[in-house]
């Protein structure tokens, strides 16, 4: 009599893997949220500039809801890239309030102003300038030219800068062409100390002042004929 097959032994179920520990989102305000993502996203961004697929990456890396990540970022990417500016101007405006400006030149704070956020760039200077040509294309143009205005705004302030007539727009209009000036150039900038930026900007913020010195020696100069008077007089309010 042959013995009864055996019933083959049952398989051990295999262990399940521990879960991946993710940031809990919940606990973060929209803010840190923001952050966070934006960290995640940079250095993906370096890479394959900002798009749908780095920021959907960046938010599960993040621990982010897809939900939250939609709210949080209305208009995708570019939303991403307008905080990333406002947070740059942020941490700007922070470095600079602890900075001895009132102790310098005018030419020199603006230096340190534009130093500064060039400075805070400069980790991921790449996916800077990827957010920088995002926003150079003709359907962000707009954005792009508010998010600048933002930038040299908070530079002027910074700089102790309290006008209000005319001239804030002036300076602010100004200085615009220089920071954008010198931004494109530091992209281009592969030395290790960024000289060549450097003399860039000491020299765009030279034709500046420059500029300044003639546009008051013609309004003192004009301001002697009684047919310029009016326009030298400071407009009323």
């Amino acid at each position: 009599m042959t013995d009864a097959p055996k019933k083959p032994a049952k398989r051990k179920a295999a262990p399940r893997a521990a879960a991946k520990p993710r940031t809990k989102a919940k606990a973060m305000t929209d803010q840190q949220m923001r952050e966070t993502v934006l960290a995640a996203a940079l250095p993906h961004a370096a890479f394959d500039g900002f798009t749908d697929s780095v920021l959907q990456k960046a938010g599960d890396e993040a621990g982010v809801s897809r939900t939250d990540l939609a709210r949080l970022f209305e208009n995708g990417p570019i939303s991403l890239v307008e905080f990333y500016s406002t947070h740059t101007d942020a941490e700007m405006e922070s470095r600079l309030q602890a900075m001895d400006l009132k102790a310098m030149k005018i030419r020199e704070r603006i230096a340190a102003a534009v130093k500064t956020r060039l400075a805070i760039l400069k980790p991921h200077k790449e996916a800077a300038r990827r957010a920088a040509t995002l926003l150079s294309l003709p359907t962000h143009a707009s954005l792009g030219a508010k998010l600048v205005y933002r930038t040299v705004d908070a530079m002027w302030r910074a700089a102790g800068d309290t006008s209000t007539d005319f001239n804030f727009y002036t300076k602010r209009g100004i200085l615009a062409g220089v920071y954008g000036s010198t931004a494109m150039r530091w992209f281009n900038d592969t030395s290790e100390d960024e000289k060549p930026t450097d003399e860039f900007l000491a020299a765009r913020i030279d034709n500046v002042m420059q500029f300044e010195k003639f546009k008051r020696k013609a309004k003192d100069a004009l301001s002697n004929f009684p047919m310029f008077a009016d326009w030298a007089k400071p407009k009323a309010k």
